[in-house]
């Protein structure tokens, strides 16, 4: 593998502004080699001293921010790889505040007129400075005015410039890091680092199309129209491209502001079961919900609606992954900790030569204490960390789906408790998660299962005549290349020709240099 110059020149300023930041005496593995532990001793001597009594999430959010956008969002998506980073590392990089300085108004509006192809004045009635900016993008509020002269405003999320650019760049020396790892690094082959790095370039390319996010914002519209409390900005199309999301304003309080939410005379639990229940209800009922529902992308309207935003980060779970949460969710419940073992093998999620008991005695050892204390006391996201951990033993695959998920429910849960301290997670989550048990795995959904099969069938049969008639060609072709031959059409004679002509070259080539040495090696024998 070639090692880029600019790569290692990138990753050797990335590794000292981290030493400047005190990210290496963060470091706490007594097993480490000796080498390893001298570099580190070495980089802590390039320590600054204002550091030395920074936080740890302080240290490395401040190292992250100074290195650019991409390494802020490396950071965030590695708060969901516990299995890689570690357990602490993921709890500090979870606390990484994605706030960074605005760009200039000037190249804001050049960057909407660009992508909208005409003059701001001509597609806004006003546009304001920016009142929010992150890693990837910042947002203005704007105005604009439809065919009757009406006026409503909006918010105008805008791509910084150059920022595609800049993590192509950076992404190159990720994965230089990653094939470092998988070829000098065994145990770390298991964790697949090339493929974690494949999984954020995929996440980020996506995060950075904003056609994708008003396409997440309306499909998560249509999803939840019908759902009471809860709704999403209404996307205004017209005004959006690739590098620019124009969609409603939403006028209300920001979540983390809970003792305005308090002083606005907004029922605290109240909000908080509403912020569990909606994601239950997106994940379990649709398959598809906001993967970064943190407490600065929820707002609550003064009618105690409330309104995520923010749909660059989405998660997907199909029919059979929401079946197998839900059996295993109620399994918990119920204490059937062989049913809840024997999910996550007919899952695949682990693998199928371990031993089923073993499993099983293993989950028991998460799932008893939820039945011997108090239930405001349960905490469902640490139930499913903990869960994950013992199947680590099991050598269970990593299951992007699942962490994001996992990392989802902890954001969540953490934000229904800023709200309520003494929320009872299985209680809240009872109405939702009961009703979808009862709906999918009782007589009903066993019913429709049905019903789904025996359509499958139809089609199926439905396909027959077609996959018949081209057995029957298929049978009629090979007939003939057995009377007939292999015969090719004249661009495959022809290509074969030519690889044939290459062939033969190489092969008098080869032959010119064989009978060349064998004769200096006969000159050299007569001399």
């Amino acid at each position: 593998m070639a090692f880029p110059v600019m790569s290692l020149l990138r990753l050797a300023r990335a590794g000292f502004v981290m030493a400047r930041e005190g990210v290496f005496g963060l470091v706490s593995l007594p097993d480490l080699p000796a080498g390893p532990r001298f570099a580190i001793a070495m980089a802590r001597l390039l320590e600054r001293r204002a550091v030395k009594n920074k936080s740890a999430e302080l240290r490395l959010s401040d190292a992250l921010n100074k290195l650019g956008p991409s390494y802020v969002k490396l950071g965030q998506f590695l708060a969901t790889r516990a299995d890689v980073v570690g357990k602490e590392a993921a709890r500090e990089l979870s606390l990484l505040q994605d706030r960074l300085p605005a760009f200039d108004h000037e190249d804001a509006l050049a960057a909407v007129s660009e992508q909208l192809g005409r003059p701001v004045d001509e597609i806004f009635a006003e546009f304001g400075e920016a009142v929010a900016a992150a890693s990837i993008a910042q947002v203005h509020p704007a105005v604009i005015r439809d065919r009757d002269g009406n006026e409503r405003k909006v918010a105008v999320k805008i791509l910084r410039p150059g920022v595609a650019r800049r993590f192509q760049r950076d992404l190159q020396s990720y994965y230089l890091v990653a094939h470092l790892a998988e070829r000098f690094h065994a145990p770390s082959r298991r964790l697949r680092p090339v493929a974690v790095v494949d999984t954020l370039a995929q996440s980020v390319a996506m995060e950075m199309d904003f056609r994708l996010e008003a396409a997440a914002l309306s499909e998560m519209a249509e999803n939840t129209a019908g759902d009471p409390g809860f709704r999403v900005p209404k996307v205004e199309w017209l005004q959006t491209a690739k590098g620019v999301l124009t969609m409603e304003w939403i006028d209300g309080r920001k979540m983390s502001d809970v003792d305005g939410l308090a002083e606005d005379g907004h029922d605290l639990e109240a909000l908080g079961a509403m912020v569990i229940q909606s994601f239950l209800r997106h994940t379990l009922r649709d398959g598809f919900f906001h993967a970064d529902m943190h407490q600065g992308n929820l707002f609550v309207q003064v009618d105690g609606t409330l309104v995520a935003v923010d749909f660059g980060i989405i998660g997907r779970l199909n029919k059979r992954e929401r079946r197998f949460l839900a059996e295993i969710l109620f399994g918990f419940i119920t204490r059937n900790y062989k049913r809840v073992a024997e999910v996550h093998f007919e899952a695949g999620y682990v693998p199928p030569d371990q031993d089923v008991d073993m499993f099983a005695q293993a989950i028991r050892a998460i799932g008893e204490p939820i039945h011997g204390h108090d239930a405001s006391e349960i905490s469902m996201a640490r139930l499913l960390t903990q869960l994950f951990e013992v199947t680590e033993l099991f050598e269970m695959r990593t299951q992007t789906q699942l962490i994001m998920l996992q990392k989802t429910m902890v954001v969540v849960e953490g934000v229904a408790r800023s709200l309520n301290p003494n929320l009872d997670m299985w209680r809240t989550a009872e109405p939702v998660v009961g009703n979808w048990i009862r709906e999918h795995l009782g007589p009903v959904g066993k019913v429709r299962d049905a019903g789904d099969a025996l359509a499958s069938l139809a089609r199926i049969a439905n396909d027959m005549p077609l996959f018949a008639n081209r057995i029957g060609r298929m049978s009629e072709e090979l007939e003939k290349m057995t009377h007939q031959g292999l015969r090719f059409d004249e661009e495959t004679a022809e290509a074969i020709g030519k690889a044939e002509a290459r062939h033969t070259r190489s092969g008098r080539v080869a032959l010119w240099v064989i009978a060349l040495s064998l004769g200096v090696l006969a000159v050299q024998s007569l001399l």
